[in-house]
């Protein structure tokens, strides 16, 4: 197979999956969420979204193992095809109506990412990237930004709200940035902020838990846009859960020395 073809088969799987999660917005107050965590929540659009995406997915490469946010999370094996996908990345967002949620999807071989794709369903747009060819938005080339002042940087950032033991080292990275960038935002979809990083509209990014699904497909559109991604402590970011900071390679620099106490 060809990272073209993983990329056509991402793409339309995503496609897919959007489809059925925008008609689902216009009936959200019928829906019934469940509690995965104090302040996590799913609902049968996740899982639904997710099913047709697996579908997809499989009826294109019958061998590869799908790591689902919501139907195989506990998959950890990352030999051979595999896919990282999170069906509805802002899943708050979008049972708030709160405009800012996506389709992610990533194609791996043998851990190594090769195509991925962030559905943006509000605003029906496909970022999309290939190893080696390159970051889109849609057709367009998109890049990091070139920004390397911090005092004119819009940094983008996700609060660790599953594990409140991490709120105070936080709030201390926090305070640091605030006091030297020119912004700080917060939206809710990691996806989508990362998707943010590749097209420059965030100079750098920063979240100290995420899921292997929820950063697989950014990691590949920030790098392949010409930005770094790392851990917290500097080492190249893999598809696994943990922390994350991305951004032009300047700023990203920037924003490590920033985090570290």
């Amino acid at each position: 197979m060809t990272r073209e073809e993983l990329l056509a088969a991402c793409r339309a799987a995503a496609r897919e999956a959007a489809t059925f999660i925008e008609q689902q917005s216009r009936r959200l107050r019928e829906l019934d969420w469940q509690p995965k965590a104090r302040v996590d929540f799913v609902s049968m659009v996740d899982t639904g979204a997710e099913e047709r995406i697996r579908a997809m997915l499989l009826r294109c490469f019958p061998d590869a193992r799908i790591i689902g946010e919501e139907l195989s999370p506990d998959e950890t094996r990352m030999d051979g095809l595999v896919f990282a996908v999170d069906p509805l990345d802002g899943t708050t967002n979008f049972l708030h109506g709160y405009p800012q949620y996506a389709v992610s999807i990533a194609a791996m071989m043998d851990g190594t990412l090769e195509a991925c794709v962030v559905h943006d369903v509000p605003r029906a747009v496909q970022y999309t990237a290939s190893r080696g060819d390159g970051a889109y938005r849609e057709a367009e080339r998109i890049t990091v930004s070139r920004i390397e002042n911090p005092g004119r940087a819009l940094i983008g950032t996700g609060f660790p709200f599953r594990d409140p033991q991490q709120l105070e080292p936080y709030m201390g990275g926090f305070q640091r940035v605030a006091r030297e960038a020119a912004g700080i935002r917060r939206a809710g979809a990691a996806a989508l902020d990362l998707v943010d990083v590749a097209c420059g509209r965030f100079d750098a990014f920063w979240e100290l838990s995420l899921s292997s699904w929820d950063v697989a497909a950014g990691i590949l559109l920030v790098r392949e846009a010409g930005g770094v991604v790392t851990d917290i402590n500097g080492v190249e970011k893999t598809v696994s859960h943990g922390s994350v900071v991305a951004g032009n390679p300047v700023m990203h620099n920037w924003l490590l020395k920033a985090l570290s106490p």
